[in-house]
C-alpha cells in the first residue's frame, strides 16, 4: 500500500463542490472514479479542503492509498487520461509516508480571490470572477481588512451551518490590491470557517464602495453576530491557491 501525495488544478464551475454529494457530480467523486479505472481499487481519498460549489483550484491537495505498485509520475498520467474530459488536472503525485494526512497535517491554506470592476460583461472570466459594476476602493478595502488579521471570534463571518468545533481562527493574512481592472484579495491560515473567505469579500466589497468604514468592518467583527455581515461574495472568483505543510 503505498500513499501518493496529489496536487490538483480545477475549474469549480461544473461541480458541486470538493466532497462527494448525491447531489451533481464532485471533485472527489471524479478522481475516485479515475483511480478506480486505473488500477480496479475502491479507494476514498481526502482532500486539505472542501471547497463549495463553483469554487476553484490551482493548488488543492488529496492523499490516496493505493495497493498497486506504480511510479509516483504512472499515476499522475494514468488519473490524467482517466479524467478527461473533466475540468480536473493532477498536476503532481508523489509517494509520502504512510501516515501523511492532506487535511490534518496542513500548516497553510492560501485563497485568491478575483473581483473584476468594468462594465462590459465577462466572457472568458464569466463563471471564474465575481463582475460588480462599481469601482471599488481597493486601499480602502485593504485598511478595514487588517482589523480582521490576526486570533479572532469570526462568529460574524461563518456560514450557519459551519461544522467547525470553534469560531476562533487566527487569520495570518488577508490583503486588496488592485490590478488594473481587478481586484485581487488574498487570504491565508492554517484553516478557515465554511464561507469564512467569501464571507470577508462580501463585506469588504461595502467598504470598497464607500458604504461601510474600516470601523464599521471592526464592529461587526466584534459583534460575534452572523446578521452583522454582508452578503456573501460568489463562489465564481475563489481560488484555493497552495497547501503547505
Amino acid at each position: 500500500m503505498t500513499c501518493y501525495k496529489l496536487t490538483i488544478e480545477y475549474d469549480g464551475a461544473a461541480f458541486v463542490g470538493w466532497q462527494r454529494q448525491e447531489n451533481g457530480a464532485s471533485v472527489q467523486e471524479a478522481i475516485e472514479t479515475a483511480i478506480h479505472q486505473f488500477c480496479g481499487e475502491t479507494v476514498t481519498i481526502v482532500g486539505a479542503g472542501r471547497t463549495d460549489a463553483g469554487v476553484h483550484a490551482l493548488g488543492q491537495v488529496a492523499h490516496a492509498l493505493i495497493e498497486k505498485d506504480t511510479r509516483a509520475d504512472t499515476v499522475r498520467d494514468a488519473l490524467n487520461a482517466h479524467l478527461r474530459p473533466h475540468p480536473i488536472a493532477i498536476l503532481k503525485a508523489e509517494t509520502v509516508p504512510p501516515d501523511f494526512h492532506a487535511r490534518l497535517g496542513a500548516r497553510a491554506r492560501h485563497y485568491w480571490y478575483r473581483i473584476v470592476t468594468r462594465r462590459a460583461p465577462l466572457t472568458i472570466d464569466r463563471a471564474h470572477a465575481w463582475h460588480v459594476l462599481r469601482p471599488l476602493d481597493a486601499d480602502a478595502m485593504h485598511a478595514a481588512a487588517q482589523h480582521l488579521v490576526g486570533r479572532h471570534d469570526f462568529t460574524t463571518f461563518r456560514a450557519a451551518g459551519c461544522q467547525a468545533k470553534s469560531p476562533v481562527k487566527t487569520l495570518d493574512v488577508l490583503t486588496v490590491a488592485r490590478a488594473g481592472e481587478e481586484i485581487h484579495v488574498r487570504a491565508s491560515a492554517r484553516s478557515f470557517l465554511h464561507h469564512q473567505v467569501r464571507s470577508f469579500v462580501g463585506t469588504l466589497k461595502r467598504v470598497g464602495e464607500g458604504r461601510w468604514s474600516a470601523q464599521d468592518v471592526k464592529a461587526a467583527l466584534e459583534a460575534c453576530d452572523r446578521t452583522r455581515c454582508a452578503p456573501l461574495a460568489p463562489p465564481d472568483g475563489l481560488y484555493l491557491v497552495r497547501v503547505d505543510y
